[in-house]
């Protein structure tokens, strides 16, 4: 590719999710590039939620810390407020108990000083308003295909399919799990799948959610339902394949009765009200988030299990932890400097490995049949339940407000 001439951009993002669009609003309204200076390519981006739509399938438990970003950008109050939800407790249990007792645990935002636990917002609303402040705040869209990445001493070159060539000092890859710049840059992945497909619908059920995400952990894989403004719950239900393909071929009624069942009746019958759609589960995990002039952001650089909803929040933390780096390069002709984007890997592999360690391992725990996996799995739910402190850190790190949390997160 052609080295010479001038950068075309500051930072060029591959992606255009939420992650992506994010990182590029954020540069621009935390002045660190002006507008113009910051490019998003993609595919495609994404087009306008159809008037009247029902919530869309999938749908994002979002954080303290990702509310804050999301106002940061100019995002949060453009949201429908009937596409966005505060839930005010989650309950957890063990299938072999109950949700109230022993083997269970509820977080109250009573309990810890907050208005709610966090938002359940829709998916489609939550990607087009995120387009839109960027686009509002004159960031670069560029539709096309990235076809080759070259680094050098002081820019990368991208090259996409119809031949065009741009420039930058930095490029951020948030192009998914598939990541095509991480495999370009010959970045390797490492995990495992676990052999699950989450199932995602809407259900209406005999009894009213009370602004409660609930969770019950079965050896085959959690059930969960997250709260929606409409009185239904969005379902989250992992199990095996095998047992994935059998769901999906049963009728309405049949696999209204087969969630109740895994519910263990919590919130009464369950009725769909909506078509039921699937994806695989795994763990992975880049072994590196950074090459010389280029960085791994969100699912790019992990993808975790969904049982606490945290892979959107690991992934915003990411680019507010990318965000308070490049604030302290020292200008942007630095941006792409191993040494920041080091510091930044460090920083953020850490503290996701730390995530995805934490929910491997109670999926692992949870599936476990035995009587020994049984009692641990009641002793430490109880044990949580009675110490609030603990409690309180635990309802923390999931609202993004503990840990290694990016500074500009912490007073806003």
């Amino acid at each position: 590719m052609s080295r010479r001439g001038p950068k075309d951009f500051d930072v060029i993002i591959v992606g255009a999710g939420v992650v992506g669009v994010v990182m590029a609003s954020l540069l621009v309204t935390r002045k660190l590039a002006a507008a113009a200076r910051v490019a998003v390519v993609a595919d495609r981006f994404a087009a306008a939620p159809p008037a009247g739509a029902d919530w869309d399938l999938r749908v994002f438990a979002l954080s303290r810390a990702s509310e804050r970003l999301l106002r940061m950008c100019g995002v949060w109050d453009s949201l429908p407020a009937n596409r966005v939800f505060a839930y005010e407790r989650m309950t957890v249990w063990d299938a072999g108990g109950a949700p109230s007792g022993p083997g269970s645990l509820t977080f109250d935002c009573a309990n810890i000083g907050e208005p709610n636990l966090g938002y359940i917002v829709d998916g489609r609303a939550l990607q087009w308003q995120c387009l839109q402040a960027a686009r509002a705040l004159g960031v670069v869209l560029i539709e096309g295909s990235v076809e080759a990445v070259a680094a050098g001493d002081d820019d990368v070159a991208l090259r996409l399919a119809d031949g065009r060539e741009l420039r930058s000092t930095l490029l951020a890859a948030a192009d998914g799990t598939d990541s095509k710049v991480r495999s370009l840059v010959g970045i390797d992945t490492a995990g495992h799948a676990y052999h699950q497909d989450a199932l995602v619908a809407h259900v209406r059920t005999g009894q009213a959610h009370a602004n409660t995400a609930w969770q019950r952990f079965l050896s085959t894989g959690p059930v969960a339902f997250l709260p929606l403004n409409d009185g239904r719950s969005s379902i989250v239900w992992s199990v095996a394949r095998s047992r994935a393909e059998q769901l999906r071929a049963m009728s309405p009624d049949d696999f209204g009765a087969a969630l109740t069942a895994a519910s263990g009746e919590a919130l009464g019958q369950c009725a769909l009200t909506t078509s039921l759609a699937s994806f695989p589960l795994q763990l992975q995990y880049a072994v590196n988030y950074a090459r010389p002039r280029v960085v791994l952001l969100g699912d790019a650089a992990h993808v975790v299990h969904p049982l606490a909803g945290q892979g959107l929040n690991l992934g915003l933390l990411d680019c507010a932890a990318l965000v308070q780096v490049l604030d302290e390069a020292g200008g942007a002709e630095n941006y792409g400097d191993y040494k920041h984007l080091r510091r930044y890997e460090r920083w953020r592999r850490s503290e996701n490995t730390l995530a995805a360690a934490a929910l491997d391992g109670l999926e692992r725990l949870f599936a476990g049949s035995d009587a020994l996996s049984a009692g641990l799995r009641t002793a430490g739910l109880s044990a949580v339940a009675k110490i609030p402190f603990l409690k309180r850190s635990f309802a923390q790190r999931a609202l993004g407000l503990a840990g290694d949390v990016p500074q500009f997160l912490k007073v806003v």
